[in-house]
């Protein structure tokens, strides 16, 4: 079985300092041949640099995926233009934006391709539906084992697009919400699916960010920022997503979530 870790959206500092401490023992317990990340919230809320890129790689992560947030830091032009691709971003979103939305990897003598895509629902700026974009990367690497972060709102669409593709794709793996849902499953025809891998951020929030901060938006009491308020200690929400996909048929044996609360001092 080729065995995957993937971890939910890791947001700032405390996410980075959890991942630190947890993802190794993980990779002990489990020995994953990849490890991914959706890496779109990992500098202090939005978007990603180079030095904390650096320190989730250090902690372990092999590859990065990312979502709308993925230019939100000077650079990321520069990191998402380099070859081979490090970090991806959503291949439907933003024709004219930096980066490619899919990257081959090769373990042993398989070859994987990992695809980032982004919802249409609830999310502007979207060029070209996800359903789409992928229909076009089956139909290209049909002898390659396809994972998929499915970035979006809304729990139908990540749904139907699971549904639509089962059996085309080895999985497909919901991020964006950092609500880690209870529906991780192998489908009928072997595509493994989670509507929301959740996040690794603080615990004590707002999907990762200050209550405070968010309360006040509701309450129509401040505008909304690029610069979220994320602490940095406390308690860290870990949630990683855990796959077996059987390379000969290309599908997915084996999907569960891997849920822990730590404490960061």
């Amino acid at each position: 079985m080729i065995k995957i870790i993937f971890l939910a959206d890791i947001v700032g500092k405390i996410g980075r300092r959890g991942l630190d401490q947890y993802l190794p023992k993980l990779k002990t317990k489990y020995k994953p041949d990849l490890v991914i990340a959706n890496a779109e919230n990992i500098a202090h809320g939005i978007g990603f640099t180079q030095k904390t890129l650096n320190e989730a790689w250090e902690a372990g992560v092999d590859f990065f995926t990312s979502g709308n947030h993925a230019w939100g830091k000077a650079g990321s032009d520069e990191i998402l233009n380099k070859k081979p691709a490090l970090v991806i971003r959503p291949i439907n979103y933003g024709s004219k934006k930096s980066g490619v939305g899919y990257q081959e990897i090769e373990i042993g003598s398989n070859k994987l391709i990992v695809v980032n895509l982004i919802g249409k629902v609830f999310i502007p700026d979207v060029n070209e539906s996800p359903f789409k974009a992928l229909e076009k990367i089956v139909k290209k690497y049909k002898d390659h084992i396809i994972v998929v972060d499915f970035h979006a709102e809304a729990t139908s669409e990540k749904n139907a697009l699971a549904q639509y593709f089962d059996g085309k794709v080895a999985t497909v793996v919901g991020t964006h919400t950092h609500v880690p849902t209870a529906d991780n499953r192998v489908l009928e025809k072997g595509t493994g699916f989670v509507t929301d891998a959740g996040m690794i951020g603080y615990y004590d929030s707002v999907i990762g960010a200050n209550k405070g901060q968010i309360f006040n938006l509701f309450l129509e009491k401040g505008k909304s920022s690029k610069k979220h308020d994320v602490p940095d200690t406390g308690q860290c929400q870990f949630n990683a997503i855990y796959l077996e996909i059987d390379p000969k048929t290309k599908k997915t044996v084996k999907i569960k979530r891997l849920d822990k609360i730590i404490n960061i001092k």
